[in-house]
């Protein structure tokens, strides 16, 4: 099984490795707290990424100032996403709920709600929930149960004075009851204890209901969203994979 790991090219890096449990199509995102990557570096990490088999590949979820050296290097837009930001001043009280602090054990039931809460295309399996846990510094890990199975699940960091809601899925079944608001509250709460002064998320363009919740607890719609970018690869002869 192909694994994660970075791509590097003199003093840049890019975080590369499968996409989400598809063996042909592989993921490339800028390392944190570097600058964006040149054009030739992009153009690098595809090339090795085509030498290891890989048809396609798609970006993380990128600003406009991240996109330039992947739009230059051939990508195109794949799918859009609003990005939302609140200040975490007069948070409300954490709706009741029986959450609990998430683990290894409870990981095939955070993925299980995963898989049935979101589209193919935006599902974590093992990897992606990994990365998830660890994309930041400080991390908290919570799921909702119900006799012991897991029916929600919410991921969120801090890195600085910074919050990141880096996922939140409740089961399609247990949707409108109240449990998405209680762990997105739970996490925005305990950034703040943390020393979070802010925090951040995005949703694809067409979530209704996750635009919803969240501009219901105070998040606002950025100027400018996010892009996932995508491309074909080619192999080193130039023939297209």
């Amino acid at each position: 099984m192909r694994k994660s790991g970075e791509v590097q090219r003199g003093p840049e890096r890019l975080r590369v490795g499968p996409w989400r449990g598809d063996p042909r199509t592989a993921y490339v995102a800028p390392v944190s707290a570097m600058p964006p990557p040149t054009p030739a570096m992009v153009r690098h990490a595809c090339a090795v990424l085509a030498d290891r088999g890989y048809a396609d590949v798609v970006t993380g979820a990128l600003s406009v100032y991240e996109q330039r050296g992947f739009l230059d290097a051939g990508f195109s837009v794949r799918e859009e996403l609003h990005l939302l930001g609140a200040e975490l001043r007069d948070l409300p009280p954490r709706p009741e709920a029986a959450l609990r602090r998430g683990g290894r054990r409870f990981r095939a039931g955070a993925l299980a709600v995963d898989a049935a809460a979101f589209d193919p295309f935006w599902r974590l399996d093992e990897a992606g929930l990994d990365d998830a846990l660890k994309a930041t510094p400080s991390t908290r890990f919570r799921v909702a149960t119900d006799d012991g199975t897991v029916i929600g699940y919410a991921v969120c960091g801090r890195a600085g004075s910074r919050g990141y809601v880096q996922r939140l899925a409740v089961d399609p079944g247990r949707q409108g009851r109240g449990l998405g608001a209680a762990l997105l509250i739970d996490g925005l709460r305990w950034l703040s204890r943390r020393g979070a002064k802010s925090a951040v998320v995005n949703t694809q363009v067409g979530n209704e209901r996750a635009l919803h919740l969240y501009t219901a607890l105070g998040f606002r719609l950025q100027p400018t969203g996010l892009a996932v970018l995508a491309r074909r690869l080619e192999s080193t002869s130039g023939a297209v994979c």
